[in-house]
């Protein structure tokens, strides 16, 4: 468990193929309701994705647990060596090669933060490459719900200068000599802090990906700096029964 209501998850195909992506891509869940009929769930891949995946290598996800929810069940009840039936991967949430920004604000709630995971190396790489800036500023209710926290800090330490991680919690802060405690911790919503690190458009390009409420409210708030449509991406995780 990531945290109290976030199953981690770890799969390989097993058709003996590789299941290559982009970071920021995700795959979706194939299932049945109750009453047989059919559904899916879509779920971003969370792995360190630091080369071309080959046969028989793992990819990860995180699933939220929804009270009552059928992909709940599906997976609160799968097994050790259990399968699901997939598709993808899937999506444009990614960093463009063609990309020219100074700097990148990636946004997230929940786990719409596990696509920033997958994307570090590439960061790692764009960091040394074109001295970019990257805020990452991730809205959480309290510490156990601070999914990777430990790696984005640990990534934010190894690039003080390129790389701050923004954990906005919403419900309660980290003790004093808890390990969270940092000078970059915010109580509140993401979309409270946007001001702070002033958008602007000559050099920023944005990512928000999680809660549908906190994704339109920073889209509008980033229109209102004027950052143009093709410099905000985002994904909206929906929570369903």
């Amino acid at each position: 468990m990531l945290a109290p209501s976030v199953g981690h998850y770890t799969f390989v195909r097993d058709d003996g193929q590789p299941l290559d992506f982009i970071p920021g891509q995700f795959i979706q869940v194939h299932f049945q309701y109750a009453d047989g009929t059919a559904t899916k769930r879509s779920y971003s891949l969370a792995t360190i994705h630091d080369h071309a995946l080959g046969p028989g290598e793992a990819v990860e996800i995180a699933v939220s647990y929804v009270p009552g929810g059928a992909a709940t069940a599906l997976f609160e009840g799968l097994e050790d060596d259990g399968h699901v039936d997939a598709s993808g991967p899937f999506g444009r949430f990614c960093l463009m090669p063609g990309d020219t920004n100074s700097r990148y604000l990636l946004i997230a709630t929940g786990t719409g933060v596990t696509p920033y995971r997958a994307m570090l190396p590439q960061l790692d790489a764009l960091i040394r490459e074109r001295g970019v800036q990257v805020v990452l500023l991730f809205g959480a209710r309290n510490t156990d719900e601070l999914l990777y926290g430990d790696e984005f800090r640990a990534f934010a330490n190894k690039y003080p200068d390129h790389f701050r991680f923004v954990p906005c919690f919403s419900r309660e802060l980290p003790a004093a000599d808890s390990p969270h405690a940092h000078a970059d911790v915010r109580h509140g919503y993401v979309q409270q802090f946007l001001a702070e690190f002033a958008p602007e458009a000559t050099g920023d390009i944005a990512y928000l990906c999680g809660n549908p409420n906190m994704v339109d409210a920073c889209f509008d708030a980033l229109k209102g700096y004027g950052l143009p449509v093709p410099q905000v991406r985002r994904e909206k995780y929906v929570s369903s029964k």
